[in-house]
């Protein structure tokens, strides 16, 4: 009996891995085929999860609703607005400045390595250093070569950029109307035993990871910008916000953002590339170690290593957005599972678990 319970398990196992790897590559396939729909969906989706909270208090302070998500989406529309008349055309600009100064710096980077090879070569070190800054100037080169083509593409999405953002911020409004019914509607469809710990590890996972990445990314950038304008660093605006961006990707996303930084400083200063990256590991030491375990926690429970195979997979799936819920996802899935075993599976799911006050006309 024993023998056929562990071959019945073995076999549940070795049937599990192609099956789930085909479901993930009929998710990719299906998320390819409807992307532009459903990353609408998905960024007005976690847009209204943010913007909510903001809607409850102003519902608190007597507001119905309607009205409270009408002023939430006014302020929000006009922060937007702002911040796009006052950083987009300074980002342009600084992004352009920086593709035209990459060749100069390259150049400059060239003469640096065959400095640094005379100086190995001086002192016997069996280092060539400058077939290794031939290999990484070429590379550049050919990635400089593929963002100038993509340069005109990039101005001809702008218009379709627009139009989508005002997509977004519509389907927001109606999702803080009517998401909440929509999403009881669609866990009402699945088991009660599966349906509650679901809904409530996916509000808890996307409320502890998503609100906090998002502070620590903005934190990041708020005062790297500063230090960098004081330093006088070329292109102080776009390197700061290309750090608190890449913030928003989990584990990995830190050190890619200061490297692809301090890597294109060290073509011009290397100086000051080494300074800023000992400044801004030292920032990121701080918010890893002091600031995201009391803001976030250990919410999700995962391993580091299911936490990377979980960021492969949102990026195979959904590119960048993928990359930025595929930890949340994974910490939900993880917590429901964890949780089926211990909810009496009668309970059934229901706007009253969750109160909310009620939309008024």
């Amino acid at each position: 009996m024993n023998l056929s319970t562990n071959f019945q398990r073995l076999l549940i196992l070795g049937l599990s891995g192609p099956i789930v790897a085909l479901n993930v590559w009929l998710l990719s396939q299906v998320y390819r085929y409807f992307e532009p729909m459903i990353s609408l969906f998905a960024i007005a989706a976690m847009l209204a999860f943010l913007l909510n909270y903001p809607v409850q208090a102003f519902q608190r302070a007597r507001l119905s609703r309607i009205q409270a998500a009408t002023v939430v989406l006014a302020i929000t529309s006009a922060v937007l607005v702002v911040s796009l008349v006052l950083f987009v055309p300074l980002l342009v600009e600084q992004t352009n400045q920086l593709l035209g100064r990459i060749p100069d710096w390259l150049a400059a980077s060239q003469a640096n390595f065959r400095a640094w090879e005379r100086w190995a070569i001086e002192r016997n070190f069996p280092i060539n250093i400058r077939d290794l800054g031939d290999r990484l100037v070429t590379q550049l080169e050919t990635q400089l070569e593929a963002l100038l083509k993509q340069t005109l593409s990039l101005a001809v999405a702008t218009l379709s950029g627009l139009i989508n953002t005002i997509l977004v911020l519509v389907l927001t409004f109606y999702m803080l109307l009517y998401g909440d019914r929509l999403w009881y509607g669609l866990v009402n469809l699945i088991p009660a035993r599966i349906g509650v710990p679901l809904s409530e590890s996916l509000r808890l996972n996307f409320h502890k990871f998503f609100i906090c990445q998002i502070l620590l990314a903005v934190l990041m950038f708020l005062v790297l910008l500063p230090y960098f304008l004081v330093r006088n660093v070329p292109f102080a605006v776009l390197f700061a916000l290309v750090i608190g961006l890449a913030e928003l990707i989990p584990l990995v996303g830190a050190s890619l953002g200061i490297g692809l930084v301090c890597l294109l400083l060290a073509l011009q200063n290397i100086g000051l590339a080494i300074e800023i990256a000992i400044v801004a590991v030292l920032l990121q030491q701080v918010r890893d170690n002091i600031l995201a375990p009391r803001m976030m926690g250990n919410f999700t429970g995962l391993n580091p290593i299911w936490i990377f195979v979980a960021l492969l997979a949102g990026l195979q799936i959904a590119g960048f957005l993928g990359i930025i819920v595929a930890v949340p996802i994974a910490g939900t899935i993880k917590s429901t599972i964890d949780a089926v075993y211990h909810l009496n599976p009668n309970q059934r799911h229901s706007k009253e678990e969750f109160p909310e006050e009620s939309i008024q006309e």
